[in-house]
């Protein structure tokens, strides 16, 4: 047996109906080969992707030429294989066609032996415009299928949304917080693979009964002959081996070999312990001799979707190796508009940033693409559990037989392709479509299905089952046969009722609240509008200025400027921010000044949504706000934005997760401090009072026990707010409640009696003093008064262990810097450079 590989490089482009050719880059895609060819002006800067929709309604042409070594031509077996062609694209070899592709997320194969020759060989990929080819489709059809998010206006379409045709991303074609670039290329690797007698084509660690004192796994070996063949399959991995003996037929042949390891070392999310991962090798031999192999790296554990009947209605959470998790995280976009351009280092940066934000979990949104494979191996490597959502988001799709036979082969290809990654938690059929649409509720859902006859609304709905009640779990039972499939978040159940549909009040299933945001709700509506799983929430907030002007000129800094409306996608968004802020916070003096206090509303939001989620727990147990990350420069939910630079919300976020986190709560004039663990020890510790004026006097001073079970929450000290300011003024004193435990300081908290507008501030002095300790270079923060949202910022790019923090006199801060994408790690310790310090006061006019 014998195998080789060829990748295939050196590519041009070129529009169809033009001669020149210009260079390509693949992996890539046209929008990015236009921009680096000069073609096109940065598609992110200013109104730029307005003019550039011109791109998508054009065919375009990809070539390269190849010479093949005489030893990959005399093999018997040669295919070409595309990792991933976006999307509608014919395939030719020496002016041969060989496949046609219709699916963004599929890998293509064709059989290229018959066509190779010595010397030059000429492959070309025409991609057809992904809007000529699926316009005649909705013309066929006679009616619009809903497709909330496609801004065919944006693209010179007007009413005419196709997004639901193309197995293609579907943010491509615009979203809420994200631009219309419907891009066409080459996205995957491309290759020759040449072969003789057999090769290894897959390898499945199953692992069909995991503990701590055994692990029983299932290798699931999937050979491809062209005769029959006889030899051993062994099977090894740190030092275990298991073999058996197998008689092969020509063609594709499956081998199950049986697996035991005493006392494994299991895979945690993390917090809850290591990251442990198995490399198995599956080899065939011959007499001794090794004819194939393949690898599979995996960790061992087991995780299942807990839905047990309780006194509250039904349970939704993840069971990790027998213990219950509280998920906390976020929702996940692509990192680029242009998915090529991330960089192991981009993908490095979000799931590093995510671990030191104390989170466990990320959801891969369903709007986005199946991620690359480096994506969930760092989820591996970190801890992080993946919550999986494919590729349907807030949209009805067809249901003909080619394009539900082109979703089975889909689905089969990626669960194969994600099923050893040990983070994968949960398969979820769709996003938001269940409730979207609530067939069995005439009263519920987006309007979408008053928009149609009877007849249409049934077959709407008979395809909607087809692929997400048929052809998706069955795939999934198929080839990952121990994971869980969830049909649609939200959902409460699948029963086939009127009950099937969430609400922001389910007492079953997972919920998606936008009671907060979209219908102007107080923040507070976060402490009585939740669920048994939290896995959609949000608010939006602007990026830093040195983002902004990225995209802007100083002309165009201004909230209604055109640029600033192109770079805000959702409709009433600015005017939705500025509405929150004059009933949450003071006014900025400038437009700056806005930005920075529209990031520190989006994190007030995200704190009082997430601290009173884990409080709530066992009966919510998850949490995962939209949105982590950001594909362009924008206004937008997320906690990141897209240069990776850490917004408020992200040191909020990180503080109110903490495995060991306090949160005070005030309701009824009465203050509650709740200390939670996520962790799976006992704790004992000091939960230490302190209530200050402004210029740093201690008012009031107390210490309680603060013992608290594994992996609970409970209040550990109750009020009324005036017994603890007395006779001071309420808008010039703060509570801070410090935990302390046996490490030292674990948490703290602070607390204000009056809502933040009403703080009277004061202009502070902040000191800073350099210290050299033993892992680098720290700042100690101090102040002679109040200091409220200290923001601190370097010249290079990174993280501070703490952000946005409120500084109290005679209480000081201690902060590192850990500069970005320092060799294989994502953050290192460093000297800040030209460290500059703004609070509050800065952006306010003050009483």
């Amino acid at each position: 047996m014998n195998e080789k590989r060829l990748a295939l490089t050196n590519w041009k482009f070129k529009a169809a109906d033009e001669a020149e050719w210009l260079q390509a880059v693949v992996p890539g895609c046209v929008h990015m080969d236009l921009l680096r060819s000069g073609r096109i002006d940065a598609p992110f800067y200013g109104t730029n992707e307005r003019g550039l929709q011109w791109i998508d309604k054009k065919d375009w042409d990809y070539e390269t030429t190849f010479e093949v070594a005489e030893d990959i031509l005399e093999l018997p077996h040669i295919e070409l294989v595309f990792e991933g062609l976006d999307t509608y694209a014919d395939v030719s070899v020496n002016g041969k066609h060989v496949l046609s592709a219709d699916n963004m997320f599929r890998v293509w194969k064709a059989d290229v032996k018959p066509l190779l020759q010595s010397g030059v060989n000429r492959l070309h990929v025409r991609f057809r415009s992904p809007i000529m080819e699926d316009l005649p489709k909705l013309e066929q059809l006679g009616y619009p299928l809903p497709s909330t998010n496609d801004q065919s206006e944006t693209g010179g379409l007007g009413d005419k949304k196709v997004s639901i045709f193309a197995r293609k991303a579907p943010y491509h074609y615009g979203w809420d917080w994200g631009p219309r670039f419907v891009t066409s290329g080459i996205w995957r690797e491309v290759r020759l693979e040449a072969w003789t007698g057999g090769r290894i084509i897959d390898l499945f660690i199953r692992q069909d009964h995991i503990s701590a004192q055994e692990a029983r796994v299932t290798a699931v070996v999937e050979v491809e002959t062209d005769a029959a063949w006889s030899g051993t399959l062994h099977l090894d991995t740190e030092g275990f081996n298991w073999h058996t003996e197998v008689r092969l037929s020509a063609g594709s042949n499956t081998v199950e070999l049986e697996a035991v390891i005493q006392e494994p070392e299991l895979w945690w999310s993390r917090g809850l312990g290591k990251q442990r991962l198995y490399t198995f090798t599956a080899a065939l031999q011959d007499g001794g001799r090794e004819v194939a192999r393949r690898s599979a790296r995996t960790g061992l554990r087991s995780i299942r979707l807990v839905r047990q009947k309780d006194a509250d209605g039904t349970s939704f959470y993840f069971e990790l190796n027998g213990k219950p998790v509280f998920a906390k995280g976020a929702n996940h976009i692509p990192n680029d508009s242009f998915v090529t351009e991330v960089t192991e280092e981009r993908y490095r940066h979000e799931i590093a940033s995510a671990v030191q934000s104390n989170m466990n979990m990320i959801r891969v949104w369903g709007g986005g693409i199946y991620e690359a494979d480096r994506f969930y191996e760092l989820c591996d490597e970190y801890g992080l559990l993946v919550w999986q959502d494919f590729m349907f988001a807030c949209s009805m799709y067809p249901g003909d037989e080619a394009f539900l036979e082109n979703v089975r082969i889909e689905a089969e290809q990626n669960v194969k392709r994600l099923r050893n990654h040990p983070s994968i938690a949960l398969w979820c059929g769709n996003n938001e479509i269940d409730s979207a649409w609530a067939h069995y509720d005439e009263n519920a859902g987006w309007g979408w299905k008053q928009q149609y006859t009877h007849e249409q609304r049934e077959k709407l709905w008979a395809d909607y089952e087809a692929i997400f009640h048929r052809i998706l779990p069955l795939a999934v039972s198929t080839y990952d046969p121990l994971a869980d499939y969830w049909p649609s978040s939200p959902m409460q159940d699948l029963t086939g009722d009127i009950n099937q549909h969430a609400h922001p009040e389910s007492s079953t299933g997972d919920i998606h609240y936008w009671g907060v945001w979209h219908a102007v709700e107080p923040f507070e509506n976060y402490k009585t509008k939740l669920g048994r799983f939290m896995s959609e929430y949000g608010f939006q907030s602007f990026p830093e200025e040195r983002t902004v002007r990225t995209y802007a000129e100083e002309a165009d800094m201004e909230l209604e400027s055109d640029v600033m409306v192109c770079h805000q996608r959702h409709p009433s968004g600015n005017r939705l921010i500025k509405e929150y802020m004059e009933i949450y916070l003071k006014d900025p003096k400038d437009f700056p000044s806005f930005l920075y206090m529209s990031q520190v509303l989006q994190g007030e939001a995200m704190k009082m949504a997430i601290e009173a989620h884990r409080r709530r727990k066992p009966y919510c147990m998850g949490t995962l706000y939209w949105q982590l990350n950001d594909c362009w420069p924008v206004a937008s939910w997320a906690s990141m934005d897209y240069y990776g630079r850490w917004k408020a919300a992200q040191y909020y976020i990180r503080s109110s997760m903490k495995d060991i986190s306090v949160s005070i709560d005030s309701e009824d004039s009465r203050i509650d401090i709740h200390v939670m663990s996520d962790l799976p020890e006992a704790l004992d510790g000091t939960l230490l009072i302190n209530v200050y004026q402004f210029d740093g006097t201690v008012i009031r001073s107390l210490a309680v026990p603060a013992a608290l079970q594994p992996n609970s929450t409970a209040v550990m000290y109750s009020a009324p707010a005036a017994e603890l300011y007395g006779d001071y003024d309420p808008a010039e004193v703060v509570l801070q409640a410090t935990l302390t435990g046996e490490s030292g300081i674990l948490d703290r908290k602070e607390h204000y009696f009056v809502p933040s507008k009403e703080i009277k501030l004061a202009k502070p002095a902040i000191q800073i003093t350099e210290v050299l300790g033993t892992e680098g270079v720290f700042y100690r923060l101090e102040t002679n008064v109040l200091a409220k949202q200290v923001w601190l910022q370097a010249a290079q790019e990174g993280i501070f262990t703490d952000n946005f923090f409120d500084l109290v006199p005679g209480v000081p801060v201690t902060v590192q810097f850990l500069a970005r994408g320092m060799e294989d790690k994502a953050f290192a310790p460093a000297a800040a450079e030209s460290l500059e310090l703004r609070s509050m006061a800065d952006f306010v006019s003050l009483n």
